[in-house]
């Protein structure tokens, strides 16, 4: 009755686990490799369901070329994007909305770190998202 009921047993104690902390509802507009799904598996642990395509307006990218060590690990490249605001408004970053649970963007937050700074922006499409730009 208890496990029917998402209840869990930990040796003679039962306890309740909740699902919210695997709410995808954070939007990360990727222009890199949040994208690639071998970063994905080794940060998330699974390979996150296809995402939206848009765009960054006011921004261009460049290279960033020296990188934290964990995140080049990760990631297996070490030259990695990253974007810069531009004083050109027909300046444009194509890229896809992931979306991420609490936990997820918290993971993505330490990948990022360091090199990168996590800042909301209006996109393309007039939606919001989270962006990693320069830090």
């Amino acid at each position: 009755m208890y496990r029917a009921a998402g209840w869990h047993e930990a040796e003679t104690q039962w306890f309740y686990r909740s699902f919210a902390e695997n709410v995808r509802n954070e939007p990360v507009f990727s222009y890199g490799t949040l994208q690639d799904a071998i970063v994905q598996q080794r940060l998330f642990g699974r390979t996150l369901d296809g995402g939206v395509a848009d765009a960054l307006p006011g921004y261009r990218m460049d290279w960033l070329e020296a990188r934290d060590a964990a995140a080049v690990t990760a990631s297996g490249i070490v030259r990695h994007p990253i974007v810069r605001a531009s004083d050109d408004p027909a300046d444009r970053v194509p890229g896809t909305v992931l979306r991420l649970s609490a936990a997820e963007l918290a993971k993505a937050d330490a990948y990022e770190a360091g090199d990168y700074r996590r800042v909301r922006v209006q996109l393309a499409s007039g939606a919001e998202a989270w962006l990693y730009e320069e830090a």
